[in-house]
């Protein structure tokens, strides 16, 4: 009997798109070619996309065979071997390897594809709007890094903070509330010339900036940092939260729906993008007025 019911959707999860990812990474590092690599896996060139994509997935056995083919070192081996053995059970925890969650692959490579983000940042500037001395004070008073490390740093930060501003097809909102404002980082220069970046970027197009002012009604939606991604299609949207140590992901309904509900009230509490401008550039003239003449 035929029916009119559509079959339902199929979804990739946040944590097979990583390991698909960490996958290709290992193959295209090993030089290897998907053609030939299928050829000599004896594997059919869908089922590597499918794999590399986060679609399917397959043995331990076959795993230990595409790392064993790609000369994978023993750490990239280890590390995609518990990914692959992780429970998909709508929430995982990535450690940072430093400092900061520049480097975490399950961040890079979903904000790069999401076709929304919005977040929400307490007590200091997003780090994908921070000025390059913003940040490297920040850094600085976190680990004692060598000069080398915050170079490599801050240049990882400005590649991501570069695809903000290109990506054509996603849509960026940030609400920060007025603390991260207020609260000296560095020194009045410092302070300044962030003020004055974060007024230029609400100039960029696709990404929209707004201050939760002081004067916002209380609401525990303010209490803690967090962001939500959403995606084309085939993806389901992806909330994620940072500590010092660690980033959580959650991809479970009742996670994203919480923060759908949380957005909603910061919406509300929020000014408008244009208002939070004129916020920007008066808190860049009080810094700037601050700042010692010779």
């Amino acid at each position: 009997m035929e029916t009119d019911e559509k079959p339902p959707a199929r979804f990739t999860t946040a944590q097979s798109r990583e390991l698909g990812e960490e996958l290709r990474q290992a193959r295209r590092r090993g030089g290897l070619r998907g053609t030939t690599f299928c050829e000599e896996l004896e594997w059919s060139t869908a089922k590597l996309s499918k794999l590399e994509k986060g679609w399917r997935g397959t043995s331990a056995w076959e795993i230990g065979t595409f790392l064993g083919k790609t000369g994978a070192d023993k750490a990239t081996r280890e590390r995609i071997m518990r990914l692959a053995q992780e429970p998909d059970v709508g929430h995982f925890v990535r450690r940072h390897a430093g400092a900061t969650s520049d480097g975490l692959l399950a961040l890079v490579m979903h904000q790069r594809t999401a076709v929304t983000i919005t977040s929400y940042d307490t007590m200091v500037v997003p780090g994908l709007l921070q000025s390059a001395a913003y940040a490297r004070t920040l850094l600085e008073m976190s680990s004692p890094w060598t000069p080398d490390d915050l170079d490599e740093l801050l240049r990882v930060r400005r590649e991501r903070q570069e695809h903000l501003r290109v990506q054509e097809n996603s849509r960026w909102t940030f609400f920060l509330h007025e603390t991260a404002l207020r609260l000296t980082v560095g020194d009045d220069r410092v302070m300044h010339d962030q003020m004055m970046r974060l007024a230029f970027m609400s100039e960029w197009p696709r990404t929209t900036l707004r201050v939760v002012p002081f004067s916002a009604q209380g609401h525990p939606a303010l209490r803690y940092p967090s962001a939500l991604m959403t995606f084309t299609r085939n993806a389901k949207p992806v909330a994620y939260a940072e500590s010092d140590l660690t980033t959580v992901f959650l991809e479970e309904e009742r996670a994203t729906a919480f923060h759908q509900e949380k957005l909603a009230v910061l919406d509300a509490l929020a000014l408008g993008a244009e208002e939070s401008r004129e916020v920007f550039t008066h808190w860049a003239n009080v810094y700037d007025h601050a700042v010692p003449r010779p």
